[in-house]
């Protein structure tokens, strides 16, 4: 079997898909998203990955990370995630770099779960059957017809029975439209649904604490990154003035940074992205990292990518069925997940590996490189 895993070889590719509509949240805008993929090969078997992020992380698979891989043992991921850290330490590691070592963690994971004929959440270990998650999209660039055909598509028609929607419209100066967003949210979803909100750190402290006043009044129950998760005193502090769940950390590139946001209790929530936090091998860390601190995970975005690794992990609380990366995944994997009842059941076919295949034709019209 040692032969038979070796990494023979590593590809990039890059596509880049516009979004179905203008979009933006607190504090970015947007009109496309790229995704970089990642292929591992050991002999006849291939492992895909991916991350969302700028073409320079294909470069750096490229240029650092593939030789430092290529012929390790695609069984020893552990082994393949070290010596990929230690190739961009002069690059550094934080950002772009920890999102290319990202897609190779989870192509080697899914190259060795294909290997042993095995869906990756078989190979790691099922820690329950299904994975809940949250629809999530609601931009602010939406205007009220279109949010309300969003979120009532979630909860009536796909069964989701907690949704999210971005407040903190142009660094917080639209406070007023925010609140109204989020009372029409309630009312397109009802009273059963769980309703969240990310504010992407477009709020100072004491700003973020007056609009949690009027999101209680709304039953919100999950205020994200209300203030720039870069200050975790500020979040912290605003965490300790709000009823709902104040929650952060999808900018986590090092483990180092979710020890420093669990140590400032910031938190009651931790957030983590598979595709950017150093891979499957490194969310798992975090995981466990959160369960020791006695708190819950949930993945950021991505979640085909996330599904089998979150099923592993007890302390998990929800996934992001984030409207971007649905679109994407379903275009250009065949494979891609589907919840059913407002949940994922990753492995349910016995699919090996991740269950995911590129469908060059479809994606060939996205690919920039």
């Amino acid at each position: 079997m040692s032969d038979l895993s070796a990494v023979e070889r590593v590809d990039s590719a890059v596509y880049t898909v516009p979004t179905d509509a203008p979009e933006a949240d607190g504090t970015a805008a947007w009109d496309s998203t790229t995704l970089v993929l990642v292929t591992v090969r050991c002999g006849e078997v291939s492992g895909l990955g991916y991350t969302y992020a700028p073409a320079a992380a294909a470069r750096t698979v490229d240029d650092l990370l593939a030789p430092a891989v290529t012929g390790l043992s695609a069984l020893d991921v552990p082994r393949a995630n070290e010596a990929m850290r230690r190739a961009v330490r002069n690059a550094g590691l934080p950002g772009i770099a920890a999102e290319a070592v990202s897609a190779v963690d989870i192509a080697l994971w899914d190259a060795k779960a294909r290997l042993l004929g095995l869906p990756l959440v078989d190979l790691l270990g099922a820690a329950r059957d299904e994975v809940p998650v949250y629809g999530s999209g609601g931009f602010t660039t939406y205007d009220a017809e279109r949010q309300d055909r969003q979120l009532r598509g979630w909860v009536a028609e796909e069964g989701i029975p907690r949704v999210k929607i971005k407040i903190g419209e142009s660094w917080g100066s639209r406070e007023t439209r925010d609140l109204a967003r989020v009372a029409r949210a309630r009312a397109s979803i009802g009273d059963a649904a769980e309703l969240y909100v990310d504010a992407n750190g477009g709020y100072g402290v004491k700003q973020a604490v007056r609009v949690a006043a009027g999101l209680d009044g709304e039953g919100v129950t999950w205020f994200e990154e209300p203030v720039s998760s870069d200050h975790l005193d500020a979040l912290a502090a605003v965490r300790g003035r709000v009823t709902a769940d104040v929650t952060a950390g999808e900018y986590g590139y090092t483990l180092p940074y979710f020890r420093h946001m669990l140590a400032a209790g910031a938190v009651d929530c931790l957030q983590a992205d598979v595709t950017r936090c150093g891979g499957i091998t490194v969310w798992l860390r975090v995981a466990a990292l959160a369960l020791g601190h006695g708190l819950e995970i949930s993945g950021h975005c991505a979640p085909a990518a996330h599904a089998h690794a979150a099923a592993s992990v007890p302390n998990l609380r929800h996934l992001e069925w984030f409207h971007d990366h649905v679109r994407i995944e379903r275009l250009l994997f065949d494979g891609a997940p589907s919840p059913q009842g407002g949940a994922l059941v990753p492995g349910r076919d016995g699919s090996p590996g991740l269950g995911l295949r590129l469908d060059a034709e479809r994606a060939l019209p996205y690919r920039v490189g």
